[in-house]
């Protein structure tokens, strides 16, 4: 028989046909959506952000919230579960009554205003969203007792907003029966929502004594699913209703891979961890290898995990096993009241209600202390945990969570470095004769097991995300892998090389300050966060390096920043002294305070490795070793769970690193040798550096000097690419007012505008030397800080609210307080 034969295809003959794309409309959304009378947000905070998270509720509007100025923003802030953001207006003056709207934060809104009317309160707000034209929400609360001028201010309002927006939302009580067709007050108001086309959607008693006070009025929008529920919150009922619309899509979920590190996670990698094995002819390979070593066994006990991280995010004390327990408890209570209607079961479900809001504060104020316990000397974390309490969480806009705009960032923050570097003409040339090098360091030491300890057991507890180990974990199975990062250390020592992985650093973008328009990438500044093996590495070389300056007088002896027993408080009193001196000796002084633009980002590698070779004396390896750790640095701006593509960094010293201050010092040790040889006193901290000079009645000579010393420091920062910032460069004279006059006419023909107070250092220096408005900015910022440890006082501990008290008043009032020494008591009372 024979075979069939067998029909092959040449794929060769096939042609792609383009798929046609189908354009869909887009799919309405709905917005789910509550407005409650809640008679006091005070003792109910928890019990809102609760109901809010149940309901998974995009907006909650609140009135009658009686909020006041003290208590009102830690209030809210409670209220609010993570990743939503309030609007409010306060009652002044008065108690009770205000209005509030907490809605999720990837919703674009912005705050409007149509004037004060003294018939009722509100609060505005434009919702923008996408494919679809914005609307107008608006919450109202309107006393009980009836208002003549109600009707006319209700129409007031109303004649502008609809003339300016065809979509409308008007929630809140309205204290008028309307569900009473024979009410007077009833009938005006239909008469002016008819007047306006406007829909009333609300048909059922919304207070527990029968009426309907609390509307839903809207016009042009899609409003379904209008219920009114009894939430055993207020004697009001919630009005829960939807809001058809095609707004910007929510954030997908982000996929995210994480580990679950527990106690016994610690314990089983202490027992499986070996890392006798772990080699490599380099540090680059030793490191590789335990790494290597340590992910086997993690990947073994805690295993990588993809994650799909919503945007939905819960407080992190909402998982304790009590808060959820008692959470069952309030759900039996309210099924149970449901279904049979009673009293009796009524109460019982407010009463499992009040059980659960008691353990939601107990186990937050719990979850805080703690945080403030084991930071107690961290001033970052505590003004960071100080600052969720008492203000909403600042956030970078959703469409920013991407990589396009990560890469956009890298770009940003590059190009800003290397424009300013370009901006640098350096048309004089500047020589300094260097002072002779007596001593050498050629290398540096081996450290033993108990140094390396000892190191990483001081450095605080920041981690990254490129750490194999987080940091706390790390430390706590410190000793199982102690002796692996000591050889990795010695070898880089050894071998004058700082290894590949730990050249990285993830930059973070950061508002400089809250209000900025988020759009605009100049108004952040970025954050770099390095691996923290690199920073046990750093600071090994830094006690060697800075033991072997302070042995050498290696340090300019007016630089007071980043070396021992030298602050910003012994440099100002120096320069005050100074200056107090020469006011006794009847002189005029005149201090100018040099700004420089991105100083740290700019510094020139090869200069530095020569200043670090000619004006220190160091050689050999350790030379090598600090050429190692400034070459082929790279890093990636991370937002979210977005990252952008790596970025090389050709110049400045690391950000967020060990070594990058203290380098930087050393970049800077000629600057001093050229303002002496002017002969004209100064002193430096980092790159902040002060120059000043005294001189006698109708005496110039001086001035004159100080003017071409600042020429020569000119010229010196150009030739070093360095870029004095001549707009924020401040002059200011001390010594008699009309002696004061005359020295100013003449620095101004010199083209030098002096000022009556500049601030030094974070002190405010004035003419006079009497620390006035110091005083009262250290005093207006401690009260600031006092205000708002007062408003979470009820939430934490006092022993707590005593370290609070100590890092952010305390310490306000002791920062250079020796400058205070001889002023009169009237003076410092204040304080």
């Amino acid at each position: 028989m024979q075979k069939r034969a067998v029909r092959l295809s040449n794929h060769r003959n096939l042609v792609d046909i383009p798929c046609k794309k189908v354009l869909t409309s887009p799919k309405e959304t709905n917005l789910k959506l509550a407005a409650l009378n809640v008679r006091s947000l005070c003792n109910k905070s928890f019990l809102i952000n609760d109901l809010i998270s149940s309901f998974n509720l995009d907006f909650m509007f609140l009135t009658e919230t009686w909020l006041d100025k003290n208590t009102g923003n830690i209030v809210l802030v409670e209220s609010t579960p993570p990743n939503y953001k309030h609007e409010s207006e306060i009652r002044e003056n008065k108690k009770g009554g205000g209005v509030s709207a907490l809605f999720r934060d990837n919703i674009a809104t912005r705050r409007l205003s149509f004037g004060v009317f003294s018939s009722f309160e509100y609060v505005s707000f434009k919702i923008e969203l996408k494919q679809t034209p914005p609307l107008l929400c608006i919450v109202m609360y309107k006393p009980p007792q009836h208002s003549q001028s109600f009707i006319d201010d209700f129409t007031e309002m109303l004649s502008v907003v609809c003339t300016d927006f065809d979509g409308l939302v008007i929630t809140g009580d309205f204290n008028v029966h309307v569900d009473n067709v024979n009410d007077k007050n009833a009938k005006e108001l239909n008469g002016v929502l008819e007047t306006f086309d406007l829909i009333q959607h609300v048909s059922c008693p919304t207070h527990n004594r029968g009426h309907t006070l609390d509307l839903l009025i809207t016009k042009g929008v899609n409003i379904h699913n209008v219920s009114v529920v009894d939430v055993a919150l207020s004697d009001h009922f919630c009005v829960f209703f939807d809001l058809s619309v095609s707004p910007k899509p929510p954030p997908g979920p982000a996929v995210v891979q994480r580990r679950q590190i527990n106690e016994s996670t610690r314990a089983q990698f202490v027992e499986m961890i070996d890392l006798e094995n772990a080699s490599g002819a380099n540090v680059d390979e030793m490191l590789n290898s335990v790494t290597s070593s340590i992910l086997n066994v993690l990947d073994a006990i805690a295993p990588m995990k993809v994650k799909l991280r919503k945007h939905r995010q819960k407080a992190p004390w909402r998982n304790d096993d009590l808060v959820r327990a008692q959470k069952q408890q309030c759900r039996r209570a309210e099924r149970q009241w449901r279904k049979s209607k009673l009293q009796v079961h009524y109460e019982m479900y407010k009463g499992e209600l009040y059980a659960y809001n008691q353990i939601l504060c107990r186990t937050r104020e719990r979850y805080f202390s703690e945080i403030i316990g084991s930071c107690s000397s961290n001033s970052r974390v505590l003004f960071t945990t100080v600052n969720r309490l008492t203000n909403p969480p600042t956030q970078l806009p959703i469409e920013l969570v991407c990589t396009p705009k990560c890469n956009e960032f890298a770009v940003f923050f590059n190009d800003k470095v290397q424009g300013i570097k370009k901006a640098i003409n350096s048309t004089t040339h500047i020589t300094i004769e260097r002072p002779p090098t007596h001593s050498k360091l050629t290398h540096f030491i081996p450290v033993t097991d108990q140094t390396v300890q000892e190191t990483i057991t001081r450095l605080s507890l920041s981690t990254c995300c490129l750490d194999v180990l987080p940091t706390r974990f790390l430390k706590s199975v410190l000793n199982s892998v102690l002796p692996s990062i000591t050889q990795i250390v010695n070898m880089s020592l050894q071998s004058g090389i700082f290894p590949e992985a730990l050249k990285t650093a993830v930059i973070k973008p950061l508002l400089k300050k809250s209000g900025l328009d988020p759009t605009v990438l100049n108004n952040y500044r970025p954050i770099s966060n390095l691996p923290f093996l690199g920073k046990v590495l750093e600071k090994v070389v830094y006690q060697q390096l800075t033991d072997f300056l302070l042995l050498n007088n290696s340090f300019d002896v007016f630089q007071s920043g980043f070396r021992p027993h030298h602050s910003t408080e012994t440099a100002l009193i120096k320069v005050t002294n100074d200056i107090r001196l020469n006011t006794d000796d009847g002189k005029v002084s005149v201090l100018i305070l040099l700004d420089l633009s991105a100083a740290f980002d700019t510094v020139d590698h090869g200069i530095l490795l020569h200043r670090l070779q000619d004006w220190v004396g160091i050689s050999g390896s350790a030379l090598s070793w600090l050429k190692s750790y400034l070459e082929d640095r790279k890093y990636f701006v991370e937002i979210g769970s977005c990252v952008s593509d790596d970025m090389a960094l050709t110049c400045g010293v690391p950000q967020g690193s060990i070594l990058g201050p203290l380098l930087f010092n050393l970049y800077m040790l000629p600057l001093g040798q050229l303002i002496r040889s002017n002969n004209i006193s100064y002193h430096n901290y980092a790159d902040d550096t002060q120059i000043y000079v005294s001189l006698t009645t109708g005496e110039y000579g001086p001035v004159d000097s100080l003017s071409h010393c600042l020429q020569q420091i000119s010229a010196w920062m150009q030739n070093n690419f360095l870029q004095l910032n001549s707009n924020k460069t401040e002059v200011i004279i001390f010594g008699p007012q009309k002696q004061r006059e005359r020295v100013s006419s003449y620095l101004h023909s010199l083209s030098l505008k002096p000022s009556n107070q500049v601030r030094n250092l974070g002190v405010i220096m004035d003419s006079d030397l009497n620390f006035n408005s110091h005083i009262k900015s250290v005093t207006s910022a401690a009260f600031y800080h006092l205000k708002n440890i007062a408003k979470i006082k009820n939430i934490v501990s006092k022993p707590d609210l005593e370290i609070l008290i100590h890092a952010f008043v305390s310490s306000r009032l002791d920062y250079c307080n020796g400058l205070l020494t001889g002023l009169s008591k009237r003076g410092v009372k204040q304080l």
